[in-house]
């Protein structure tokens, strides 16, 4: 995914990992927390990437090409035969393969939001929108309850969605851009649920996930041979390379290595620098041009993304308070 793929979309908890006790008292030490803004980091370079090579080949198979490049390069740092057979195992492999499917589908048509909208618009309505399919999703599938913080990021992201498709305003943004956005973002719910199921599993991180990435990129590489045309110009070999080494394999091991050194709450919390750094580096770097009920949706879906995951820290805290305390 682009995002913050592990299992949880922003705004949404981990699961429960052990960290490491560090010297000092304190069981999270203070590389996670870095870690994982590092990863959200650059997640959040895709987009703005993306729009400043502004290469002509096909959004579709630029996005099949970073699965690829960059699960393979990720599989090199899980060498052990042992987490990757844990992959195979009944009730993950199938969660495996659907979260696969999602992130495909995810990618690719994040990759058109963004030739289409930009990377401040397409990132923050894909990712803005994810907290309320996933909400759906975990209701369907596991029987999950509603909370308030879904609740109020599903009405932040229906009412930023409608802000920014503003009819009345003279600047119109495409309608097949949000479309795209959309599915998107509802992908990434599916993702996200299907990702906790095989996590809660006890399946290593890094493998499952590099699975994921791999079975995206090998069930869409006909889209490589269906929309190969200027695939090896320099531009797009630059995106390419950008977004698989640095956007996947270095983020992703990053979000790795500090989720097992960081609480939920927040990882959460720093996942948000994804949508923040797309929207600033394509507004101040990228001087894209953006109406004024475009920003105002903006604004809205990133601040839903923010009520999400404050609400989710304090259920957080409130959930890991002795009973005897709890009023």
């Amino acid at each position: 995914m682009t995002g913050s793929s592990f299992g949880f979309a922003p705004g949404e908890t981990a699961p429960a990992v052990t960290a490491p006790p560090v010297a000092g008292g304190s069981r999270y030490p203070a590389t996670g927390p870095l870690a994982v803004l590092v990863a959200a980091a650059l997640w959040g370079t895709v987009g703005p990437a993306q729009v400043l090579a502004a290469p002509a080949a096909d959004p579709g198979a630029l996005g099949v090409a970073r699965l690829l490049a960059g699960g393979l390069v990720l599989a090199l740092l899980c060498p052990r035969p042992a987490a990757w057979r844990q992959v195979l195992r009944r009730g993950v492999l199938g969660w495996v393969l659907v979260a696969g499917l999602a992130t495909g589908i995810y990618q690719i048509t994040f990759m058109h939001a963004v030739d289409q909208l930009g990377a401040a618009l397409g990132t923050a309505i894909a990712l803005g929108v994810a907290p309320m399919t996933t909400g759906l999703c975990a209701r369907w599938w596991t029987r999950e309850r509603f909370t308030a913080g879904w609740v109020i990021g599903t009405l932040a992201a229906v009412a930023g969605c409608a802000v920014l498709l503003n009819p009345w305003g003279t600047a119109h943004v495409s309608l097949t851009g949000v479309g795209v956005a959309l599915v998107s973002g509802s992908c990434y719910g599916v993702y996200t649920v299907a990702a906790k199921r095989f996590l809660q599993a006890g399946v290593p991180v890094l493998p499952a996930t590099t699975s994921t990435l791999l079975v995206a990129g090998i069930a869409l590489s006909p889209l490589l041979v269906l929309h190969s045309g200027h695939l090896t110009e320099p531009n797009s070999l630059c995106l390419i390379a950008w977004t698989a080494l640095a956007g996947t394999t270095a983020a992703y091991a990053a979000f790795a290595y500090g989720l097992h050194r960081t609480s939920a709450p927040t990882a959460g919390t720093l996942s948000l620098a994804e949508p923040l750094l797309a929207a600033a580096l394509g507004i101040l770097v990228l001087r894209e041009q953006l109406s004024m009920s475009a920003v105002a949706g903006c604004l809205i879906l990133v601040a839903g993304l923010a009520t999400v995951t404050a609400f989710d820290a304090v259920r957080h805290r409130a959930a890991r308070k002795p009973a005897g305390l709890r009023r």
